[in-house]
């Protein structure tokens, strides 16, 4: 829910830009590939920090059971996982961004240049 109000507040205040891709000859598709592929790329990065936290958050997990419990390496980030947990978060993104940028790309070109 907050990526969709964080993508649809990013286009509100991108309507010039709309704007001037309109004037320029871009199509509806084309608006919605360029906020698109935006979005992919904010989710792929939030992803891959997600990833190097959580593997960062091993180390010292796995220090506080040894000291409890003597049991070595408990906390692990499996590599499926971790392409897992980058697939979701693209395509929560993505499904996110979606509809902002139907909305993005859905404005009249005459009126995102006057604002």
């Amino acid at each position: 829910m907050s990526s969709k109000q964080c993508a649809k507040f990013r286009y509100s205040k991108r309507t010039k830009e709309i704007g001037i891709l309109h004037a320029l000859g871009a199509r509806k598709k084309d608006i919605t590939r360029v906020f698109n592929t935006e979005t992919f790329i904010i989710g792929s990065c939030s992803g891959l920090l997600g990833i190097f936290l959580a593997w960062v958050a091993t180390f010292p997990i796995n220090n506080i059971l040894y000291k409890m419990t003597e049991s070595e390496n408990v906390a692990k980030l499996d590599p499926l996982h971790a392409i897992s947990l980058l697939i979701i978060s693209v395509v929560l993104t993505m499904i996110g961004g979606w509809i902002p940028s139907k909305m993005a790309a859905k404005k009249d070109p005459v009126e995102s240049l006057r604002s």
